[in-house]
C-alpha cells in the first residue's frame, strides 16, 4: 500500500513539473506572437475599410451633393419610387409635381435620385 502511495505521489510531481514546463514554453512563445496575432485582425479591417466602408461614404457624400444642389425643374425619383418634377426647395422640404396639378412634399432625404 505504501508503495502504490509513493508511486502515485511520484507521479503526479512528474506530471505537475510537466504541465509547468509546458506554461513556461507556451508563455515565452505567446509573448513573440503577439504581434503576429494582431496582424490578421489588422489585415481584414484594411480590407474591410477599403471593400465597404470607404464606397458607403463615397455614395452618401455624392447623394448628398446632389440633394444640396436641387433646383427648380430637375425631374427626381423618391424613395418610394415617385417620379416628379421639383418645384420648390425650402428648409429641407422640396415640394414636387407628380402629374399635372397633383403636387406633393417630401423630405428633401428621401430624394433617391435624379430622373433621366
Amino acid at each position: 500500500m505504501r508503495k502504490s502511495i509513493s508511486n502515485h505521489l511520484l507521479a503526479s510531481m512528474f506530471m505537475a513539473t510537466a504541465m509547468t514546463g509546458t506554461a513556461h514554453a507556451e508563455g515565452a512563445a505567446a509573448a513573440g506572437s503577439g504581434l503576429a496575432s494582431l496582424v490578421p485582425l489588422l489585415l481584414m479591417f484594411v480590407i474591410f475599410y477599403f471593400l465597404l466602408i470607404r464606397p458607403q461614404q463615397k455614395r452618401l457624400k455624392a447623394h448628398r451633393a446632389m440633394i444640396e444642389s436641387l433646383k427648380k425643374g430637375d425631374k427626381i425619383i423618391t424613395g418610394g419610387g415617385i417620379y416628379g418634377t421639383v418645384l420648390d426647395v425650402k428648409d429641407g422640404q422640396v415640394k414636387v409635381e407628380i402629374a399635372d396639378g397633383v403636387r406633393i412634399k417630401v423630405k428633401q432625404d428621401t430624394i433617391s435620385s435624379l430622373a433621366d
